[in-house]
């Protein structure tokens, strides 16, 4: 099945700590608790420095979609996530700090089981063949782009998307110079 969303209108949950925001676009399975998920992707706006909560057993994927960015360290770990679109992966396992690199920042953030799914994070800036996945999910970051997947055809501006829970294939392609798509595949283990 195939889900369309559009991240302006999903609700803002205020993290424990008070230092940002997420925005859960889904989780799976659904009603899956935080210790059960199997994946989850969500938005996160980062307002100011402090931890990022472990998850034992969890693989993570984080890239920043806008503002200055983050400094992400821990024993082994030291990443300025500074450039859009460029995907960082590391285990939940590890608990993270997090600092500003200036003003607040926006991320993207993928989470997957690691005995369950493993997931592939891209950026698309040109028409293109995405390769089949048994779940996944498109988010439009810039632009506009085409998206088809047999009878199904979207039209998604940025901020929209889709996700789905059955193995497809889609033929995504740009609508405008510039346009720009990440793809999250996930492929069962």
């Amino acid at each position: 099945m195939i889900h369309s969303f559009d991240t302006a209108a999903l609700p803002a949950t205020p993290w424990k700590n008070g230092g940002g925001t997420t925005r859960e676009i889904v989780c799976q399975p659904a009603g899956a608790s935080m210790d059960s998920f199997d994946w989850r992707v969500s938005i996160a706006r980062i307002a100011q420095a402090g931890p990022f909560s472990a998850f034992p057993g969890v693989d993570r994927v984080i890239m920043l979609l806008d503002g200055d960015g983050v400094r992400l360290h821990a024993p082994g770990i030291d990443h300025a996530l500074d450039t859009p679109g460029q995907p960082f992966a590391f285990s939940g396992d590890v608990a993270l700090d997090c600092d500003l690199l200036g003003g607040a920042s926006t991320d993207f953030n993928v989470m997957t089981r690691r005995n369950r799914l493993r997931a592939e994070v891209q950026v698309l800036n040109a028409a293109r063949q995405i390769p089949a996945s048994t779940q996944g999910l498109l988010l439009v970051l810039r632009g506009a782009w085409h998206l088809q997947c047999g009878a199904h055809d979207f039209r998604c501006a940025s901020g929209n998307g889709l996700w789905w829970d059955a193995s497809t294939n889609w033929q995504g392609t740009p609508l405008e110079a510039h346009a720009q798509l990440v793809w999250v595949g996930l492929h069962d283990l």
